[in-house]
């Protein structure tokens, strides 16, 4: 494998994993922040928590969607860029 091919393979590599332990870190304080207010709603007599909670968990899962399904060199990413590249080549022929 050329240099530059496994130097753009690394870099690509240490982005995803970088995003995955970014999405990682999100999620344990989503976890532990939300446990706590929670734990103050219940004290409280009210339920008051479920409002965050809600809020930032679709937050979360936004985030978890571009790391996990939409991160560049994902399985699902790479079959629609190749869809597209199928179609715009496509497209260049028929309108020759």
């Amino acid at each position: 494998m050329p240099t530059d091919a496994y130097a753009s393979i690394d870099a690509l590599a240490r982005r995803r994993a970088k995003a995955k332990l970014g999405w990682l870190s999100h999620a344990a304080i989503y976890a532990i922040v939300n446990l706590a207010l929670i734990a103050m709603s219940v004290a409280q007599g009210r339920h008051w928590a479920v409002f965050p909670l809600l809020g930032w968990g679709l937050g979360l899962f936004f985030h978890g969607l571009g790391v996990w399904v939409f991160a560049p060199g994902n399985a699902l990413m790479e079959r629609m860029v190749q869809r597209e590249r199928e179609r715009l080549s496509a497209e260049g022929r028929a309108g020759r």
